[in-house]
């Protein structure tokens, strides 16, 4: 009970400070970016905990499960790639924009733009899709009684989790979101710093863990080098490394900075925000998959190591934790879509003069529409995928066919419009035959083809598609300075 005690009493407090900042809400930057007001703490708060999300705590937690110590390997793309984003960040939040798309609009022609929009909505609809569906975890295992029995299904569990990420983007968009955002960061960090050292006694430290392991036949779960190839490392970390390259969801935190001093001093800091927290996420799962040894429980491990192993308080508090992860990415990633296509398509298109309480509306209309697809999206992939598949799949769709392009535009002045139109159409539809259609790809040895996840020929064949694209047609008129 004192699991959903703690929950319940964080999900009303976040449901009670969006209805009240959505009386705020009075313009379209006030709704997707927080009308640019927001200083270099509350950024690094809001996106650490965008970042840090079902992909990290349940996705990561999950392959470590399977991996042992190497997983601490798998943050290392997203890591490498914040280090890039140094760069951009303050270029970015002078452009002035509020969509990616409209950046590659701007720079590559309206062709570039519709294509981007139609692959940030497929991806983002995906990682959508499995924050419903750890939300529906949590709350099967929260629920759970002594005797293992829960009182919803994880079914139930997801629709409950859509309703509610739903509800609350609708509220205040990103002013709600980038507050709360801050607080779940503290949350977490507090929660995984008090978990940790607890579980790691109870299995014994590392003489206990490495007999364990050595028990269930996985002595290699002690090794942090040697157990992965490099085509494992490649396969984990290109897909992170490519989306938070490209990831709109950091882009809009840039848009929503006061200015671009504080967009590239939060990006700074956030370097060593995200390495902090994954690794801890990375060895508290280390630890935790000694403690638990039936393979169902290793896809949701923190949260069952969280709820069967951890004292009740402290167990109420990292559950809390994630369920405010998965609230902070799902909210994040659907309110980028909807921002998308009303600045891209809406406006761009369909009504050109539409006031800002009618385009407040309308967007509050496509969060509602783009949650309900999510939730189906969900049904597809409940059984079908580890967190971790999914989220590299998603992170791959985005990262191969717009994170190109759009880093082109930032430092490379040759980049042209039809370079850029084939390299998001080639990242995209090489992503999906790799991944989808497996017969066209039976010319190759089978050997070769199993051991390449679809992100390495997408972003190769991508990349290639920009550079021959734009080299062979005119130089552009204009470009992002530089």
């Amino acid at each position: 009970m004192i699991y959903l005690i703690f929950i319940s009493v964080y999900l009303i407090a976040l449901i009670a400070l969006g209805a009240w900042k959505s009386v705020k809400i009075k313009t379209q930057e006030d709704f997707s970016v927080a009308g640019r007001s927001l200083s270099p703490w509350i950024l690094v708060g809001t996106m650490l905990a965008t970042w840090i999300g079902t992909g990290s705590i349940l996705g990561n937690a999950g392959k470590t499960f399977s991996l042992g110590l190497s997983g601490i390997w798998l943050p290392l793309g997203g890591v490498l790639g914040i280090i890039i984003l140094t760069r951009i960040a303050a270029k970015a939040r002078d452009f002035g924009s509020l969509t990616v798309p409209e950046i590659l609009g701007t720079r590559y022609g309206n062709t570039a733009r519709i294509l981007s929009v139609i692959s940030l909505v497929t991806a983002y609809m995906v990682i959508v899709s499995y924050q419903y569906n750890a939300g529906g975890a949590v709350l099967s295992t929260v629920l759970t009684d002594s005797a293992g029995n829960s009182m919803i299904t994880k079914e139930t569990g997801t629709i409950v989790a859509a309703v509610f990420i739903i509800a609350y983007t609708l509220l205040a968009g990103l002013v709600s979101v980038a507050y709360t955002d801050v607080a779940n960061g503290i949350i977490m960090f507090v929660s995984l710093v008090i978990a940790f050292p607890v579980l790691y006694f109870k299995a014994g430290g590392l003489n206990g863990m490495e007999v364990t392991f050595a028990n269930l036949g996985k002595s290699n779960h002690m090794q942090a080098f040697g157990v992965l190839s490099y085509t494992d490392v490649i396969n984990f970390c290109l897909p992170s490394f490519l989306l938070i390259l490209g990831d709109a969801n950091m882009y809009q935190r840039f848009f929503a900075s006061k200015n671009s001093g504080g967009a590239k001093k939060a990006t700074t800091l956030l370097i060593f925000a995200v390495l902090f927290i994954e690794i801890l996420i990375i060895l508290t799962s280390w630890v935790s998959s000694s403690l638990v040894t039936d393979p169902s429980n290793g896809r949701h491990l923190l949260i069952y190591a969280a709820h069967q192993f951890l004292p009740p308080v402290v167990g109420a508090i990292m559950l809390t934790t994630i369920v405010g992860i998965i609230i902070s990415t799902a909210d994040s990633y659907l309110l980028v879509p909807a921002t998308s296509l009303i600045r891209d398509v809406y406006m761009k298109y369909i009504n050109p003069n539409a006031n800002q309480k009618h385009i407040v509306l309308v967007s509050r209309i496509l969060v509602l529409a783009l949650g309900t697809l999510a939730y189906y999206v969900s049904l597809q992939f409940a059984k079908s995928a580890t967190f971790f598949t999914k989220s590299l799949y998603a992170y791959t769709i985005y990262g191969a066919s717009i994170t190109p392009s759009l880093v082109a535009a930032f430092f490379w002045k040759r980049a042209t419009k039809q370079g850029a139109v084939l390299s998001i159409l080639s990242g995209f539809t090489m992503t999906l035959l790799w991944k989808e259609f497996p017969n066209l790809w039976s010319w190759l040895p089978q050997s070769f083809y199993k051991s390449i996840d679809e992100v390495l020929p997408a972003i190769v064949v991508s990349v290639l598609m920009l550079i021959v694209g734009s080299l062979l047609s005119p130089k552009p008129k204009t470009a992002i300075q530089t």
